[in-house]
């Protein structure tokens, strides 16, 4: 028994070593940015107990910022990095703080990157990590510098493109060997890990999972709502026409789902009745969740606010450590291994 649990171990490491040596972890599990939640506790105990915890800029000042990444450093001298948003106003000034306090990788995320801003963040001694939802893009984004890439399925909590996990992982992950890439979206087990690892990937990027651990700053209303959840319950925002975009977003159905879709159909009757220019109209619907995530992870307004979770909120069955939850993927991942050897899974 010692021999075979030391062979899983062994292929394990062996599996994720590009993803540890790129991230500087024990383990190539990354903390998925979930803005609210991401924040200094969860993301050092991350890093603590072995993974690579990512803070969640969000829409965060760069004072902000500073005063995050700097509560974080005091929690945990272990590696962490810090997602940013491309379209924020302050983009350049962001990441002039993470350079500044020696933030060693940065995740750009919500839009493509400027080759500037790559290059400003390598220049600056940082690692730039990338998120793509096509193999072209991933490519692209190689050319311009990107260090790393992480691909994220449909089956993720919050923003979400078009294609599923598994779907992402056989188009990109046999055809870009140059950079590590990281598999993110509907990740709640180590099976999982150990399967895309086979496929290629250098780790994999989990967000739901950690929500419910206790070191978890979420609202217990927030995560009573997760852990009684099941993956159907993890739904799409609905767009009413396609005259009025909606940016898809993956969270918990609720009552401020159903009010959604009737705000939609309001504003766009008051639209057709001339009360309302198109314009006006658009920022209505785009308005309607302001604010709605941070009621429901810091208030607790899990009816109306925004719970946003990725359809693997299923596997969420209790209120856990995060070095428990990262014990158990890891174990789970080795026992893959076990039973499947070092072989890399032919696409």
């Amino acid at each position: 028994m010692g021999g075979q649990l030391k062979n899983g171990t062994d292929c394990l490491a062996s599996a994720w070593k590009r993803g540890c040596d790129f991230l500087g972890t024990k383990y190539a599990i990354l903390g998925g940015a979930m803005s609210w939640v991401s924040e200094r506790n969860l993301v050092a105990a991350i890093s603590n107990a072995g993974g690579f915890g990512v803070i969640a800029c969000g829409a965060m000042t760069p004072e902000l910022l500073d005063a995050e990444i700097r509560g974080t450093q005091a929690l945990t001298g272990k590696p962490f990095g810090v997602n940013l948003i491309t379209m924020h106003p302050d983009l350049d000034k962001l990441v002039d703080v993470c350079l500044a306090l020696n933030v060693g990788h940065v995740v750009l995320a919500g839009g493509i990157p400027a080759k500037e801003t790559i290059e400003k963040i390598r220049n600056g001694g940082a690692k730039v990590v990338c998120f793509t939802p096509t193999l072209a893009l991933g490519k692209k984004l190689i050319r311009s510098g990107a260090d790393a890439l992480v691909i994220e399925g449909m089956e993720a909590g919050g923003h979400i493109g078009p294609v599923s996990t598994s779907v992402l992982a056989q188009e990109i992950l046999p055809n870009i060997e140059d950079v590590p890439v990281f598999v993110a979206g509907g990740i709640g087990r180590g099976e999982a890990i150990a399967t895309y690892l086979r496929m290629g990937a250098a780790g994999c990027q989990l967000g739901t999972r950690f929500v419910c651990s206790f070191e978890s700053i979420a609202h217990p209303a927030f995560k009573k709502a997760f852990i009684r959840a099941n993956a159907r319950d993890a739904v799409t925002t609905v767009q009413v026409d396609p005259m009025f975009p909606v940016i898809p977003v993956r969270a918990l159905d609720n009552a401020g789902g159903q009010k959604f879709i009737e705000t939609q159909h309001q504003v766009i009757a008051q639209y057709k009745a001339g009360e309302m220019d198109l314009d006006a109209a658009r920022l209505a619907i785009e308005h309607f969740w302001a604010g709605a995530l941070r009621r429901a992870v810091i208030e607790g307004d899990v009816e109306f606010g925004s719970v946003m979770a990725g359809q693997s909120v299923g596997m969420v069955k209790k209120e856990q450590s995060i070095a428990e939850i990262m014990e158990e993927l890891v174990a789970q991942a080795q026992s893959s291994f076990e039973n499947h050897g070092d072989q890399r899974d032919s696409l």
